[in-house]
């Protein structure tokens, strides 16, 4: 793996935290999903509605983050210049509120949000999503979504979760893995102090791997067999060929988190997907600079709200 890959991933992270992007004016958003297993869920997010817009986009976040990630922020900085509504999504418990967690393909989240009082108005709805979140866009669009969806884009997602656990896990990545980590138990922390953790925080706490986080908590939670059963049913990648919606991925080629060789089998499948690969750049990390051939502004961000735009 380049060594430039892991500049571009971790060097854009570090001074997204040093210099904090400025916040959106969004106000904060709440409703519920009803999860089988569970009863009613709370979700939360934050909404910007400029005066006039017609279209919304929704953003979702990677493991480990929430609607108030720096890359959501810019994203949806993006949108609003372009005249969208934005609605940044918290995945179930991303927010720190102790309701649940969440998986790769939970698409219950993106149901309950388009079905939510403040976007039924909206005809016309994207979705974009980063890593997990551009993972979960595209099975989203994959399963018989919501006649306003128009167009889902996926940034740095994994197509395979098992190739995506496996890298993750290799030892040639424990700074990654130890980041994710930490982030999943913070945001488990008060799951389990409300008792709705199907293990306990001790045992988290010895927890080394993404594929042991998955067999404690997401495997009990969701009701899946084993791991190889929910990264078996929950993997996008088989079902890239039943996409109802024209789709982006854009991929960095040296992405130390999802490799370009976990990716390219699968893309021969997928006729409705628009592939842009990107030669600089890391997971969720890319130049100011980068242009992707579309007519908005340059940076990952108004390339790809141009893209969704033009399947408006």
């Amino acid at each position: 793996m380049s060594l430039a890959g892991h500049a571009w991933t971790v060097v854009p992270h570090l001074l997204s935290n040093w210099s904090r992007v400025s916040d959106d004016g969004a106000r904060p958003w709440t409703t519920e999903v009803e999860d089988p297993r569970v009863g009613r869920v709370r979700l939360s997010g934050r909404l910007f509605e400029p005066p006039g817009a017609q279209a919304l986009l929704i953003a979702v976040h990677g493991l480990g983050g929430s609607a108030a990630s720096s890359y959501m922020l810019k994203a949806s900085r993006a949108a609003h210049s372009a005249g969208l509504a934005t609605l940044r999504l918290s995945l179930r418990g991303a927010d720190g509120s102790g309701e649940d967690v969440y998986n790769a393909a939970l698409i219950d989240d993106l149901r309950a949000a388009l079905a939510s009082p403040e976007a039924v108005p909206y005809g016309t709805v994207f979705v974009l999503g980063f890593s997990l979140g551009g993972h979960l866009a595209l099975r989203f669009a994959t399963e018989q979504p919501d006649p306003r969806l128009r167009a889902v884009a996926a940034v740095c997602a994994p197509l395979d979760l098992a190739s995506s656990q496996a890298t993750i896990d290799a030892p040639g990545r424990p700074l990654y893995r130890r980041y994710l980590l930490a982030r999943l138990r913070r945001s488990a922390a008060p799951v389990a102090t409300r008792g709705r953790l199907p293990v306990s925080m001790r045992e988290l706490r010895q927890v080394r791997t993404i594929r042991e986080w998955d067999r404690l908590v997401v495997v009990p939670r969701f009701g899946f067999a084993s791991t190889e059963d929910y990264y078996a049913r929950s993997s996008v990648a088989p079902h890239l060929g039943r996409l109802a919606v024209p789709a982006l991925l854009v991929v960095a080629r040296n992405d130390p988190m999802v490799p370009a060789a976990t990716l390219r089998p699968w893309l021969k499948t997928a006729p409705r997907i628009d592939v842009r690969w990107v030669a600089r750049g890391g997971h969720l990390g890319f130049p100011r600079s980068l242009d992707l051939g579309e007519r908005g502004p340059r940076g990952i961000d108004g390339q790809v709200v141009a893209w969704l735009q033009c399947h408006g």
